[in-house]
């Protein structure tokens, strides 16, 4: 449906110095977990020192500055720094390895990259002198690498120093070698559309893709985000997903910026830590894919946290469970949270639920209406032909949240944006007659067997209300018979002693026959992305695996 066109011409270094004229006193970054709490007035204050910083380096307008970390403090800070001075925040998944930031780094044309010591058994700085021998011989602020010509600076995201990279304290203190007069007229050079943020899709398929995303972009979507989850400066945030991915970096930060709400940011995900963070900051709201609101759900000190302070939040990333979010309404107070639509190239909303739901059902089976500014239709992948309510087809979105572009890749950016503006998403959905949309699968994920379509996450909300199952994934098992058939990876709740004749037992009778899963395995978890996601690819792969003659 078309929406009125309704958006904000600011870049993302106005609206924080809004935020600072709003509420300068006011908390903007908290970690919990440690002695780390900044004021709006004092974030801007260091966002600014490490901007003068990178410009006292020499980075030009439009550079791109990778950064590889977890959550850790200045995270938050470089991705303003950068925004400030017009280079391009290029995110990096944590969980990447040699060869996956060998092709990053080549295929960006990446000029700077920050790191930290590194995550679970990766050491980030090992990796970077394997692939960058020359950081070990040249001077800092010399260095001309053979693999990556375009690389002119390493950085450490910390006060430890590194031989051949600049470390976070050096770079605060060099800004004190760029005027305020050359910092104001850098700011004033910058446009609204220009590129402020490149994220790579996660790679489930194929090689990532650079996507390209505006201030424009992305301060608009975070603004609407925090509008449809009622955000002022009085909220709180609890931000445990990863900062990289565009769920922690626009969903939350942006959201949090524009409304000048506080940022309780979470190095990485604990369930503990998340729990202390909301009772010890008074959260208001609290982000997270369906998986974790599970672990916290589940986790055996659940009942010695107090959740009384919160009241909304998202929970997206993955298809939500009607079970789970049934739960966090109930039992962690969360009678106001959301759901939220969308991919990377969508920067990343395109529709969202509200805060006033009138209705559960609405709430809990749906992903909410398109923004203001976003036209949403459904159309049929195979004959372009937009359908009406109640038909089942492509969930596709045009307006101002649509990216720029993928990196170096027009031909990949012609497929996913059609002649006519349309951002095709690969999801399928169905608009009911109110204006609100349902995700019912992937077009990948769509099972087909002989001839039937099979919505997997009809599937899945059915079996999840099994009692003592706490988490489903069905995906499609290639048969030689019919094509595909339905198999089902359960994870069950501590103490749950269920067999596959009580999977199928339940829905025999209660859901179409072909819909039923008759393969079914019991995991302990499920192959997850760093941002969350479970990997169907990979469970297909088991399936496929587990039972290869059907």
């Amino acid at each position: 449906m078309p929406r009125e066109n309704i958006t904000r011409e600011a870049t993302i270094g106005q609206l924080l110095d809004e935020a600072v004229d709003r509420v300068p006193d006011n908390d903007a970054v908290v970690y919990a977990d440690r002695d780390y709490r900044q004021t709006w007035r004092e974030f801007r204050d260091t966002v600014d020192k490490a901007a003068k910083g990178l410009m006292a380096l020499g980075l030009k307008k439009g550079e791109k500055v990778a950064v590889w970390a977890t959550n850790v403090p200045h995270w938050v800070t470089l991705q303003f720094a950068t925004a400030k001075i017009g280079a391009i925040l290029l995110t990096i998944n944590i969980n990447y390895r040699n060869a996956e930031i060998d092709y990053l780094l080549k295929q960006s044309d990446c000029e700077n990259i920050f790191a930290i010591d590194g995550y679970r058994d990766t050491d980030y700085v090992k990796t970077l002198y394997e692939l960058i021998p020359e950081l070990k011989e040249q001077p800092r602020g010399q260095l001309r690498s053979n693999n990556y010509p375009h690389l002119k600076r390493v950085l450490f995201l910390g006060p430890e120093k590194h031989r051949g990279m600049y470390s976070w304290n050096e770079l605060l203190a060099m800004s004190v070698a760029v005027s305020d007069e050359e910092y104001l007229q850098r700011q004033g050079e910058l446009s609204t559309h220009d590129v402020v943020n490149m994220q790579y899709t996660s790679g489930t398929t194929g090689f990532p893709k650079g996507v390209m995303l505006t201030h424009f972009n992305i301060t608009n979507n975070g603004y609407w985000v925090g509008v449809n989850e009622n955000f002022t400066p009085a909220d709180r945030v609890c931000i445990p997903v990863p900062l990289f991915h565009c769920f922690g970096c626009v969903l939350a930060v942006m959201a949090c910026l524009n409304h000048a709400s506080t940022m309780v940011i979470l190095e990485k995900y604990d369930p503990v830590n998340v729990m202390m963070s909301v009772e010890r900051e008074r959260c208001t709201a609290l982000y997270g894919v369906p998986t974790m609101f599970i672990s916290i759900l589940e986790h055996r000190l659940f009942d010695k946290f107090d959740f009384s302070t919160l009241r909304t939040g998202i929970m997206a990333g993955s298809p939500c469970p009607v079970k789970t979010m049934e739960e966090c309404v109930e039992r962690m107070n969360m009678r106001e949270v959301t759901i939220v639509f969308g991919l990377t190239e969508s920067s990343p909303a395109m529709t969202q639920t509200r805060y006033d739901e009138k209705s559960l059902a609405k709430k809990c089976s749906t992903v909410g209406k398109a923004f203001p500014g976003i036209e949403v239709a459904i159309i049929d992948p195979e004959t372009g032909e937009h359908l009406g309510p109640g038909k089942h087809g492509e969930l596709c979105c045009r307006g101002h949240n649509v990216m720029k572009g993928y990196y170096k890749m027009p031909a990949e950016t012609a497929k996913a944006i059609d002649k006519d503006g349309w951002l095709h998403s690969g999801d399928i959905g169905m608009e009911d007659e109110d204006g609100y949309y349902a995700v019912t699968g992937r077009l990948k994920d769509m099972i087909i067997r002989g001839g039937e379509n099979i919505y997997p996450k009809e599937v899945e909300d059915f079996i999840h209300h099994i009692e003592g199952v706490a988490d489903v994934q069905v995906v499609g098992l290639p048969s030689a018979k019919y094509g595909e058939l339905p198999a089902a990876f359960v994870k069950l709740r501590p103490g749950a002693n269920l067999t596959v004749e009580d999977i199928v037992d339940h829905c025999r009778g209660q859901i179409a026959f072909y819909k039923i899963p008759k393969h079914v395995h019991f995991v302990d978890d499920y192959p997850m992305t760093a941002s969350g996601k479970i990997m169907k690819v990979k469970l297909r792969e088991m399936a496929a695996e587990l039972w290869p003659d059907v």
